[in-house]
């Protein structure tokens, strides 16, 4: 399915799904106004062509924090000293199988990777960091900012309903 075989209707279902992923297939078709056999259509036909990627639960994160001492979150930026195709695949292969690194994202201008970790404490921290940051010789800089307050948290992509 390309993006122009997209209808108003599968980008409506996407963002509700994106909304609430919990909605039995009858209230999701309610709510879009469709039949129930045709919502659970759409639903797969947008998953298997790979519009949906996956359906999680996202967690409470201070509430964890509270219960297990999950309590540190740091963004950080990593520059590498040599930054051929190898180089970054293989720092990237790294730093995605951790599973301290909740994200990975390859940037430019500027560092060449941002990470967002989530540690229990400042010890967890730094075995993530001497895992992924300090044995590494080709990690040129390091600049770590730590969390003190999550204002904003979301995983909604905006659609433009109006197709």
């Amino acid at each position: 399915m390309e993006q122009n075989l997209l209808d108003s209707t599968d980008l409506k279902l996407l963002d509700a799904l994106q909304h609430d992923a919990s909605r039995s297939n009858l209230a999701l078709a309610a709510l879009l106004h469709l039949s129930p056999p045709t919502c659970l259509r759409r639903v797969k036909r947008l998953t298997d062509a790979g519009w949906i990627e996956r359906q999680v639960a996202v967690l409470n994160a201070d509430r964890l924090a509270a219960l297990q001492g999950q309590g540190l979150s740091a963004l950080v930026e990593v520059t590498l000293d040599r930054q051929g195709t190898e180089h970054l695949d293989a720092f990237e292969a790294r730093a995605v199988a951790d599973g301290a690194v909740q994200q990975c994202w390859r940037v430019s201008p500027g560092p060449d990777f941002m990470l967002v970790i989530q540690a229990r404490d400042m010890p967890d921290y730094l075995a993530v960091t001497q895992r992924l940051l300090t044995q590494d010789a080709n990690v040129r800089n390091v600049k770590a900012f730590f969390s003190l307050k999550r204002a904003k948290f979301t995983t909604h992509v905006p659609l433009n309903l109006q197709a």
